[in-house]
C-alpha cells in the first residue's frame, strides 16, 4: 500500500553537512511544511526554507512549529534547538545524515581505551598551539597552556577593540546579570554550541562522548567547539560589546552566522571531526572519498564475535547448531 504524503528524500539527494546553511533563528512565528521546504509565518508573510540545505533551526520565543515540519527535518537530519530569549538552552536533534556507525565506533573505542583518549585529546590540543608539540604533555600540563592561551586571546581582543575586559563571568540563569562582553560571548557561545552539536550529529558522532570534556550529554559538542572558540565567538563577542550594542543576544547571533559563513566553520568542523575520531598514526590519513561512500551506505549488518560483519535481514537458522 502506497504510503499518502511527500515521501522522505533519499541519501543521495541531501546535501552534506559541511555544505549546508550553518543555522537559521526564528520567533515570533509558526514553522510549518510545503512539499520539501520549511516556511516560517508570521504578520509580514511567508519565508520557505528548502529543509535539504538546513543545518541547525533554532527556535526563539513565540514559535510553534508542526508535526509534518518535525518530521521533514528529522528525514533531512537537521537539527532543531529550542532557545529561550538569548539562547542558551538545547533540546532536540533530528536522526543523522551519515547511516554508517563508522564514526561512532570509532569514537568509542577511543574513549574506552585510556592511551588513546590521551592521544585524541593531545590532537585537539594540538590543533589550538599551531608549530608546538604536545606529544609528551600529560592533561594538566595542556590545561595550563590552553588556560594561559585563552586568557591572552581575551586580554589581545580587550586592546584591539578597547573593551574592558576583567574575567569571564555569567549565570546562565540570568543573561543581563553580566556585562556586555560576557553577554555577547554567551550567545556566541550557544550559537557555537548548536552549530557544533548539529555537525556531531550529521556525521553520526556521539555528543556525550568526549576526549577533554566528560560527564556531560554533550561533552564532545564542548571539545569540538572550543577549537574555534578564538577564531570565532571571541572576536566577535568583544566586536558586539565595542559597537555598544542595543540587542546584544541577536546583533550576536548575526555576527557570529556572518563570521561562520565566512569562514567555512561547518567544512572544517566536519573535517577535524573525521580526522580526530579516524586517523590512525600508523595508517595515516583517512581517505575521505572511502569514508563518503560507506557513510552513504544505509545497509545494516549483523556483528560476529570473529570479527565477521553478516548481511542482516536472513534468516540464519539452517545454519547454526543449537
Amino acid at each position: 500500500m502506497k504510503v499518502p504524503g511527500v515521501p522522505p528524500a533519499e541519501l543521495p539527494d541531501l546535501n552534506r553537512a559541511q555544505d549546508r546553511i550553518s543555522f537559521v533563528y526564528l520567533e515570533r512565528c509558526v514553522i510549518h511544511r510545503d512539499s520539501n521546504a520549511i516556511t516560517a509565518t508570521d504578520e509580514k508573510g511567508i519565508v520557505h526554507i528548502p529543509a535539504a540545505t538546513l543545518g541547525v533551526l533554532m527556535l526563539g520565543p513565540g514559535t510553534s512549529i508542526t508535526q509534518q515540519a518535525m518530521m521533514l527535518i528529522a528525514d533531512n537530519g537537521a537539527t532543531v534547538v529550542w532557545v529561550g530569549e538569548h539562547g542558551v538552552r538545547y533540546y532536540a536533534h533530528g536522526r543523522p545524515l551519515a547511516r554508517s556507525s563508522r564514526l561512532l565506533v570509532a569514537q568509542a573505542a577511543a574513549v574506552s581505551h585510556r592511551d588513546r583518549r590521551l592521544r585524541v585529546a593531545r590532537a585537539m590540543y594540538r590543533m589550538r598551539f599551531p608549530g608546538e608539540d604536545t606529544t609528551n604533555l600529560t592533561m594538566q600540563q595542556l590545561r595550563g597552556k590552553e588556560g594561559a592561551r585563552v586568557r591572552r586571546c581575551y586580554r589581545e581582543n580587550a586592546q584591539r577593540t578597547g573593551v574592558s575586559w576583567n574575567s569571564r563571568e555569567y549565570d546562565p540563569d540570568d543573561f543581563t546579570g553580566s556585562d556586555p562582553v560576557n553577554q555577547a560571548l554567551s550567545a556566541a557561545h550557544a550559537c557555537l554550541y548548536g552549530i557544533v552539536h548539529a555537525v556531531v550529529v550529521a556525521v553520526g558522532a556521539s555528543p556525550g562522548l568526549g576526549f577533554v570534556h566528560t560527564g556531560h550529554d554533550r561533552s564532545f559538542v564542548y571539545d569540538i567547539a572550543d577549537l574555534y572558540k578564538a577564531d570565532v565567538t571571541i572576536p566577535v563577542a568583544f566586536d558586539i560589546a565595542a559597537a555598544e550594542s542595543t540587542d546584544i543576544g541577536a546583533d550576536t547571533r548575526r555576527a557570529v552566522r556572518d563570521r561562520v559563513h565566512n569562514g567555512a566553520l561547518l567544512g572544517r568542523c566536519v573535517q577535524d571531526i573525521r580526522r580526530l575520531l579516524l586517523t590512525d598514526s600508523a595508517a595515516g590519513p583517512i581517505n575521505e572519498e572511502e569514508f563518503d561512500e560507506e557513510a552513504d551506505n544505509d545497509a545494516v549488518r549483523l556483528w560476529d564475535e570473529g570479527g565477521l560483519e553478516l548481511a542482516g535481514g536472513r534468516n540464519y537458522g539452517g545454519y547454526v547448531d543449537f
